[in-house]
């Protein structure tokens, strides 16, 4: 039996926790010892980027192990990766604001229209937001569980857009954005396939 304390956190949730920040430590400590290569800005921005893009993926993933594993305790570990998640692309996007652009916000405003990757990161931003904001069983009691599940839906398209957004980003290597939408359509794949066999 996993302990608990008295707010509900058990040990696994905790230890989950921890494993999401470690990419932040070590970022981090690169940045300290002056290990982010020649354009530590980029560096930076990138990293936190495909991690909260990376953390997205893995709570596509938390759904079909435990349907086929049949581990349903697993699926607790769904709301504090997907907010992982959404910590990181929203520090990826502040460091974009800030760091790179210095808020120039006409600059900014022009990125977002002319450079195609910055439109679809964007809009997969925005719409992770509702997301975000209604992953709290005070959001979820107030919205009522199947808007929040249909709301929950744009999850489907979000996660495609990162991709997407990460694959016209990567100018010369794009193998790990095609890895990545190969596991996307993997996920995909499967939850269309469960649907069938529910619907027959």
């Amino acid at each position: 039996m996993v302990k608990s304390n008295k707010k509900g956190f058990t040990l696994d949730i905790v230890f989950i926790c921890l494993l999401c920040l470690l990419p932040l430590f070590w970022l981090i400590w690169r940045g300290y010892n002056g290990d982010l290569g020649v354009n530590p800005i980029e560096t930076i921005i990138r990293q936190l980027g495909v991690w909260g893009l990376r953390l997205l993926i893995v709570g596509l993933a938390i759904t079909p192990v435990v349907r086929i594993f049949k581990q349903p305790r697993l699926i607790r570990w769904r709301r504090p990766i997907g907010l992982f998640a959404f910590a990181y692309i929203l520090l990826h996007l502040t460091s974009y604001i800030g760091i790179d652009q210095y808020f120039d916000w006409d600059a900014i405003w022009k990125d977002i229209v002319k450079r195609p990757y910055i439109t679809f990161g964007m809009i997969g931003f925005v719409l992770l937001i509702p997301l975000a904001v209604t992953s709290f069983n005070a959001a979820i009691k107030a919205i009522g569980g199947r808007v929040w599940r249909n709301l929950h839906k744009l999850i489907y398209i979000i996660v495609p857009l990162g991709v997407l957004h990460y694959f016209l980003l990567a100018k010369a290597d794009k193998t790990m954005p095609l890895i990545y939408g190969a596991i996307l359509m993997v996920l995909l794949g499967w939850r269309l396939f469960e649907a069938a066999k529910r619907r027959r």
